[in-house]
C-alpha cells in the first residue's frame, strides 16, 4: 500500500501533482494485482480439472494456449491513425530538433525559451563546460588549421572561376556561423574541391565568366543562398532522408570521378596555358591540353615551379604519415609552399619571364552582397535548380565526414541540427560575400589530428584568416598561379577512395553499379549527368527490391522452435505437409503483391510435383505465412491475400497467417479478412501448427524435432 499524505487549502501545486501520480500508481498496481490473481485462479482451475499431479509446479506462461495469444493479436487495440501520425510530424515541423511541443508546453516560458535556443544554438550547451585547457588545443589546431586554408581557399576559389580573396572570405564568416550552430566538434568548414569545381562547371552554362564576372559572381552569391535554403528547410521539415538518395557507394564514385576532372583542370594552372575549355569532360580537357602542346600556348617555368613545390609537399605529408614529429612540416607545408614561391618570384622577376602570378586580392572584411543577389533576374529558374544541386552535394559531404569522425570520438551527430546549421551558414554567407562553403574531409582530418576539443578551432581559423585579409593580401600580389594549382592537386588524392570501392565491390554489385556509373558520369559527360545516374541507379535499386521482393522457405532448426530459411541452414527441417513461408520485403503493395502470389503457388506447385511421387499425404495441407517483416500493406496487398487463399482452398490447403505488426493487423481486421481466412491468425509459427487440424502429424514431427 502506497501512503498518500492528506491535501491541505494550502497545498503547493507541485505537491498536489505528487499525490495524484501516487495515487494513480496505487490504482494501476491494485488493478494489476486483481488481474493477476484472477489469471492465476484462471490457471489452478484449469490445472485441477485436467488432473494434473504436478499442479504446484505448473509454469503459468505455458498454460496460456495459442487461441489465447491469438486473441491477443485480434483483440489488440487501434494504431495510431494516419492523420494522427501526419498531426504529430507537422506539430514538430519549425522546432529545433530535440524539442517537443508536448513537452514544452509544460514548462515555464523561460524553460522553453532555453530549451529551444539551446537546440538551435548547441554553443549555449557546451560553452557552460569549457575549460581552458581545451583552449589551448583548439588554438593550436584552429592555427594548424588557417595555415592549411589560406593557400587552398585561394586555390578553390580560382577553380570556382572568382577571383581569390572569395575562398578566403568564405573561410570566414562560414565557420563562424557553423561554430555556433553545428553539433560536430572537428568538422572545419569552408571551401571545398567539389562544390568550386560544381559553380565552375554549372554557373559558366548560364553566363560567361569571362564576358559577364560581375554577373557570374552575383549568380554564384545566388545560387549559394538557394543551397544555404534547401538545406534549412530540409533539417526544418524533417526531410533528412531526401540526401539519402545521394547514396554512399554514388557518393564515393562521384568524389572519385570529381577529383580526376579536378586533376586535369588543374594542368591550366600548372603549365600556364591561356587558352582553356570551358567544359569540364576529360576528353574536352585533354583535348584542350594537346592543342596547347601543338600551338606552343603552354609555358614551362610556370610547370617546374609548380611540379617542384607539388612533390615538397606530397614528401612531407608522407613523412608526416610515417613519423608524427613531421604533423606539423606536413600540414603548414603548402602555406611554406605559397611564401617561398613568392619570394622566388619576386626576387627573380619570373612573372617577366611567363610565369603567371595571382596580383592584386582585395582585403578587408568581407563586404556586404545581400544587394547583389539576383532574385529578379532572368536566370532564377536555372541558378536555383543550381544551388538545388550544390547544396545537396555540400550538406552530403558535411554529413558524411562530420558523422565519420563522430563515430570515432563515440558521440552522435544530429542530420536536421546539421542541415539547418549548413543552411544557415550558406544563407548568411551569400550576403556576406561568400560562395558555397561545406565540411572539408582533408582539413577535418588535419583538425582532428591536431588534437582539436570543440568548434572553437574553426573560430580561431576564422579570425586568423580575417588577420591575413586585413594584413598580407598585399604581400601575395607575385604569388604563382601553379603553386595554387600544385596545392589543389596534393588534396585530391583524399577524395578518390579506391579501398572503399573495392569494398562496394565485394559487398553489393549494384551500390558498386552506382559508384561506377557516377565515376564515368562525371568523368566522361559532366557533373550533372554523373550526379543524375547516381541518383537513377539509386531509384532503379529500390524499385526492384519492392517490385521483387522474393519469398524463403522456412524450417525449425533441431532441438529448438525457432524457424529459418532452409537455403542459410540447410539443418533446418522442413515439416511434412506444412510449407512456412516468409515475405522478404517490408511493404506488401500494388507493385509486389502478384508477384508474390504467383510465387507462393509456383513454390506450392513444384513441391508437390516432387513430393506425390512418394506418398500422398507428402502434399501441402497447410501452407504459413510469416509477415514479420511486413511493416505495411495497402489494399492491392490484402486483395493479393484474399486470391491467394481462395485458390489454397480450391486445392485442399489451409492457410494460416504469423506475427503480423500492428498496422497489418488492423488492415487485416478491417477487411474482414481474418474471418475469411477462419481466424487462423497466430502469434508464433508452432502455434499456427499446433491449431490446424490437417496438420496433426506435422505438430508431432515438430515436437520431435
Amino acid at each position: 500500500m502506497v501512503l498518500v499524505p492528506s491535501s491541505s487549502g494550502t497545498q503547493d501545486p507541485a505537491a498536489a501533482a505528487d499525490v495524484a501520480a501516487a495515487r494513480d500508481r496505487e490504482t494501476q498496481l491494485s488493478k494489476f494485482s486483481q488481474t493477476l490473481q484472477h489469471h492465476q485462479q484462471q490457471q489452478q482451475a484449469r490445472v485441477a480439472s485436467s488432473g494434473n499431479e504436478e499442479a504446484n509446479m505448473v509454469d503459468p506462461e505455458k498454460t496460456v494456449g495459442h487461441a489465447e495469444r491469438s486473441q491477443w493479436l485480434t483483440t489488440a487495440p487501434e494504431p495510431p491513425s494516419a492523420w494522427r501520425e501526419v498531426a504529430d510530424y507537422l506539430r514538430g515541423i519549425g522546432l529545433p530538433s530535440g524539442c517537443k511541443l508536448s513537452s514544452l508546453n509544460k514548462k515555464p516560458v523561460t524553460q522553453r525559451v532555453a530549451c529551444v535556443l539551446k537546440a538551435i544554438f548547441p554553443v549555449l550547451q557546451w560553452c557552460r563546460s569549457y575549460k581552458a585547457t581545451q583552449f589551448k588545443n583548439d588554438l593550436m589546431s584552429g592555427l594548424t588549421l588557417a595555415s592549411l586554408c589560406i593557400p587552398q581557399s585561394i586555390g578553390y576559389a580560382t577553380l570556382a572561376k572568382l577571383d581569390p580573396q572569395y575562398g578566403l572570405y568564405t573561410s570566414v564568416v562560414p565557420p563562424l556561423i557553423y561554430a555556433v550552430m553545428g553539433t560536430s566538434k572537428e568538422l572545419a568548414i569552408g571551401p571545398v574541391a567539389v562544390v568550386s569545381m560544381l559553380i565552375s562547371s554549372m554557373v559558366p552554362q548560364i553566363v560567361d565568366p569571362g564576358a559577364d564576372p560581375a554577373l557570374y559572381r552575383n549568380l554564384v552569391f545566388t545560387a549559394t543562398f538557394f543551397a544555404g535554403v534547401f538545406q534549412a528547410v530540409s533539417g526544418l521539415l524533417r526531410l533528412g532522408f531526401l540526401v539519402d538518395f545521394l547514396s554512399h557507394a554514388a557518393l564515393v564514385g562521384f568524389m572519385a570521378g570529381a577529383a580526376v576532372v579536378i586533376g586535369f583542370q588543374q594542368l591550366k594552372g600548372l603549365l600556364g596555358i591561356t587558352h582553356f575549355t570551358n567544359r569540364t569532360d576529360v576528353v574536352s580537357v585533354m583535348q584542350s591540353v594537346w592543342r596547347s602542346f601543338h600551338h606552343d600556348s603552354w609555358n614551362p617555368y610556370n610547370f617546374l615551379l609548380g611540379s617542384a613545390f607539388l612533390s615538397f609537399i606530397l614528401i612531407t605529408r608522407f613523412l608526416g604519415r610515417r613519423n608524427r614529429k613531421f604533423f606539423c612540416l606536413a600540414t603548414i607545408s603548402p602555406l611554406i609552399s605559397v611564401i617561398l614561391a613568392t619570394v622566388l618570384v619576386y626576387v627573380t622577376r619570373a612573372d617577366e619571364h611567363g610565369v603567371r602570378i595571382i596580383k592584386h586580392i582585395k582585403g578587408g572584411l568581407n563586404p556586404i552582397s545581400a544587394q547583389q543577389l539576383q532574385f529578379s533576374s532572368p536566370y532564377i529558374g536555372e541558378v536555383a535548380k543550381v544551388g538545388l544541386s550544390i547544396g545537396a552535394v555540400a550538406l552530403t559531404e558535411a554529413i558524411a565526414v562530420g558523422r565519420s569522425f563522430a563515430a570515432i570520438k563515440g558521440y552522435h551527430l544530429d542530420g536536421n541540427k546539421e542541415m539547418v546549421a549548413m543552411g544557415f551558414t550558406n544563407i548568411i554567407g551569400s550576403i556576406t560575400s561568400c560562395y558555397t562553403a561545406t565540411g572539408s574531409f582533408s582539413r577535418t582530418a588535419v583538425n582532428f589530428s591536431a588534437g582539436c576539443e570543440t568548434p572553437v578551432s574553426n573560430i580561431v581559423m576564422a579570425i586568423t584568416v580575417l588577420m591575413a585579409l586585413e594584413l598580407f593580401t598585399r604581400l601575395l600580389y607575385y604569388t604563382p598561379i601553379a603553386i595554387l594549382a600544385s596545392i589543389i592537386l596534393a588534396a585530391l588524392p583524399g577524395l578518390i577512395d579506391l579501398h572503399e570501392a573495392y569494398h562496394i565491390w565485394k559487398v553489393d554489385k549494384m551500390d558498386f553499379l552506382a559508384c561506377i556509373g557516377a565515376f564515368v558520369g562525371v568523368l566522361f559527360v559532366s557533373v550533372e549527368i554523373g550526379l543524375l545516374v547516381a541518383v537513377t541507379v539509386s531509384f532503379v535499386k529500390i524499385i526492384l527490391i519492392s517490385i521483387q521482393p522474393g519469398i524463403e522457405t522456412l524450417g525449425c532448426l533441431p532441438g529448438t522452435d525457432t524457424f529459418c530459411n532452409v537455403d542459410q541452414y540447410p539443418m533446418a527441417i522442413t515439416i511434412p505437409g506444412v510449407m512456412v513461408v516468409r515475405i522478404k520485403s517490408s511493404l506488401l503493395c500494388f507493385a509486389n503483391a502478384n508477384f508474390i502470389k504467383e510465387r507462393i503457388m509456383q513454390r506450392i506447385g513444384r513441391e508437390d510435383e516432387g513430393e506425390s511421387k512418394i506418398d500422398d499425404f507428402q502434399s501441402t495441407k497447410l501452407i504459413i505465412l510469416d509477415l514479420s517483416n511486413l511493416m505495411s500493406i495497402d489494399t492491392s496487398g490484402i486483395a493479393s491475400l484474399e486470391e491467394l487463399h481462395k485458390n489454397l482452398v480450391s486445392h485442399g490447403v489451409e492457410m494460416a497467417i504469423v506475427n503480423p505488426k500492428w498496422q497489418v493487423t488492423h488492415k487485416l481486421r478491417l477487411t474482414n479478412l481474418m474471418s475469411k481466412i477462419g481466424g487462423k491468425v497466430f502469434l508464433t509459427i508452432k502455434d499456427a501448427i499446433d491449431a490446424c487440424p490437417n496438420a496433426k502429424l506435422a505438430s508431432f514431427h515438430l515436437r520431435a524435432c
